[in-house]
């Protein structure tokens, strides 16, 4: 049985993550972005309101929500329907997004480290949870990249660990992103998308998240608007490689793409 791919789309409501087309902050623009997205086949809408890009600086939960609230609720008002997703590692933010529009998926880069009140009240909630891989911080991260193991090994001693700390919250339905652009150089992030297939050994689901990303363009000498060609390739390999959740910008190029894995 062909297990089934999901597709995140990219919703940045921010003025400084790394793709300058994936930023809304206008409702009306907004609007027609999750309404294109979900055209397209986006099986969610995955908001971030603070970029987390390397050398980023957080803007706070209080900064967050108010970034996230009317984002939400209008959202939620022309696409009820719709499945979303929220990139954040704030507890707050993820209760006062609960309130307001009720269950869905906890996407955090932190796995929980960076509040540690978030895996207890996403296990009481009993909301789904992407839990990354990091060191560090965003603004930190690139200065800790050394893996003497090597980074696919690490990244399955972290989730090994995680998976005891989820369990301890009450989290029970929780997805693997290994990180990709965290914490890890170009050459390492490619050595653990050839390797992604490694992580299925903790039987949980892998999220993969390298849409446009900088292992791409700085590998190329492109730039992000330039890398959309080379982040289908990379889509195609981590589908190979056991992914079932590709977070993107481009929905309907991805969506194709998964088309064509599942045919062959």
């Amino acid at each position: 049985m062909k297990r089934k791919i999901h597709l995140l789309g990219i919703v940045n409501l921010t003025d400084d993550s790394y793709y300058a087309p994936s930023r809304v902050r206008e409702t009306d623009a907004l609007l027609a972005r999750v309404g294109k997205m979900l055209d397209e086949g986006a099986d969610f809408i995955d908001f971030g309101a603070c970029s987390t890009r390397p050398g980023s600086r957080p803007v706070g939960a209080v900064e967050e929500w108010q970034r996230l609230r009317t984002a939400l609720t209008e959202v939620h008002r022309a696409f009820p329907e719709a499945h979303i997703s929220i990139d954040t590692y704030w507890a707050s933010v993820v209760e006062q997004a609960f309130d307001c529009i009720g269950p869905f998926l906890v996407n955090d880069i932190s796995a929980g480290a960076f509040d540690a009140a978030m895996l207890p009240l996403a296990g009481r909630l009993g909301l789904p949870y992407v839990a990354m891989h990091l060191r560090g911080t965003p603004e930190t991260m690139q200065s800790l990249t050394d893996y003497p193991k090597g980074v696919t090994e690490e990244v399955l001693r972290y989730f090994r660990s995680f998976a005891r700390q989820a369990a301890e919250a009450g989290v029970t339905d929780w997805i693997l992103d290994p990180g990709f652009g965290f914490a890890k150089t170009v050459e390492q992030n490619w050595t653990l998308l050839e390797e992604l297939d490694k992580l299925q050994a903790l039987q949980m689901p892998i999220l993969v998240g390298v849409s446009r990303k900088s292992m791409i363009y700085k590998r190329f000498g492109i730039t992000p608007e330039e890398a959309l060609p080379a982040t289908q390739v990379a889509h195609y390999m981590a589908l190979q490689r056991g992914a079932t959740y590709l977070r993107v910008h481009d929905v309907a190029e991805a969506r194709r793409t998964v088309e064509i894995y599942s045919m062959m």
